[in-house]
């Protein structure tokens, strides 16, 4: 019998994906300091952005059980 994969929980906190498959990833150091930033950066920074290619390739391999 085959062993189940373990899923990279970290990533998958990370993490949304899409209905369509794609990987989504907010943006980096937005919690920390934040009255101190530019409210025109932390309206940008909350949103979701999709991962890169590249990354995305990696990410897929830690979410065995991810929508392909």
């Amino acid at each position: 019998m085959k062993q189940k994969l373990k899923t990279h929980k970290a990533i998958s906190k990370r993490i949304k994906i899409t209905g369509t498959g794609k990987l989504l990833r907010r943006k980096v150091a937005i919690s920390h300091l934040r009255r101190n930033k530019a409210s025109r950066s932390v309206r940008a920074a909350d949103k979701a952005f999709a991962l890169a290619r590249g990354d995305a390739r990696r990410v897929r391999r830690l979410l065995p059980y991810a929508g392909r």
